[in-house]
């Protein structure tokens, strides 16, 4: 791992990042033994760097994702999660997760960006994880609480980082506008960025370009927006949405331009982001071995200059 990765004090990242939201149980199930394959193939690609969060699965990504790592050197990779939603136990659960994960409803999320919040999310990580230590911390989505992040969060974690419990702190969004305030208003480590600097939206760029100055190292979430760029057509989704025909037509125009150049559409969409200077790694959100195994190598194809030019 090169220099040109490192965020906050000695967190080193790799070229790819695995985000473990799948294995929550994103929109459909996923077995225990196929959430370990994928964790597996990522370590056999050279993936060291591991990213979750108490909101995936209702702690269920965290739990697959320790029990996958426990085993290997704790030094030879690096583990993000996440805080700002705190886990209370359901005392009679009834039905299925409400926001998007094919788990039962035994948790309600409560929003919490205090101070003693943050410590009680990293405690209860710590423990569904089964690991020692987390290396960096992400405050994720205060899209509504921006304020208490700031001025309550950050500090907390701020202490964390000066006393070695953490090696950097960072926030996570699809947004820019609060993670441009973190960059310009506290001395973050890193911004992970979902859906919003990719082959298809730019809208991230002046958050990428800022962070560049300051020193804060991006990693880009969502390269293939939603899936649109891994097979446009109609019915893709687009921030999980169906896509509106003007942004399908941009997608299909992007898929041409890159079968003129034989370049699949999802390679050309996992190395774009990789072309700027504040970006440290390309989180990938793999659900199987396989997926995991295509990621790597599309990662790895290359990109001719003709073909950024034309997009």
């Amino acid at each position: 791992m090169s220099a040109e990765r490192t965020i906050g004090r000695g967190v080193e990242l790799t070229e790819l990042s695995f985000g473990a939201a799948a294995l929550g149980n994103l929109f459909t199930e996923v077995g225990d033994d196929e959430a370990r394959a994928a964790v597996d193939a990522a370590w056999d690609a050279g993936i060291r760097a591991f990213d979750t969060a108490p909101h995936y699965g209702l702690g269920l990504s965290e739990r697959r994702l320790g029990a996958a790592l426990r085993e290997r050197p704790r030094d030879g990779f690096v583990l993000s999660t996440k805080v700002g939603r705190i886990l209370e136990p359901v005392a009679d659960p009834i039905g299925a997760d409400s926001e998007g994960f094919a788990v039962p409803a035994a948790f309600r999320r409560v929003w919490d960006f205090s101070g003693d919040g943050v410590r009680r999310s990293i405690e209860a990580s710590l423990e569904r994880l089964g690991l020692d230590r987390i290396d960096t911390v992400l405050i994720h989505d205060p899209d509504l609480h921006a304020e208490q992040a700031i001025s309550e969060a950050f500090p907390a974690l701020a202490k964390l980082r000066s006393e070695g419990v953490i090696g950097a702190i960072g926030v996570g969004m699809n947004q820019t506008e609060v993670p441009l305030r973190f960059v310009r208003e506290t001395n973050i480590d890193v911004v992970l960025l979902a859906g919003r600097y990719t082959l298809l939206e730019r809208s991230g760029a002046e958050l990428l370009d800022e962070a560049a100055v300051r020193g804060v190292g991006i990693v880009i979430g969502g390269v293939f927006n939603s899936g649109l760029l891994v097979d446009p057509k109609p019915g893709s989704t687009y921030n999980y949405l169906a896509a509106p025909p003007e942004i399908l037509n941009e997608a299909l125009r992007l898929k041409d331009a890159c079968e003129r150049y034989g370049v699949p559409l999802r390679a050309a969409a996992l190395r774009y982001p990789q072309r700027h200077p504040a970006v440290k790694s390309v989180l990938i959100g793999a659900r199987s071995p396989e997926e995991v195994r295509d990621c790597v190598e599309m990662a790895r194809l290359p990109i001719p200059e003709a073909l950024w030019a034309e997009v």
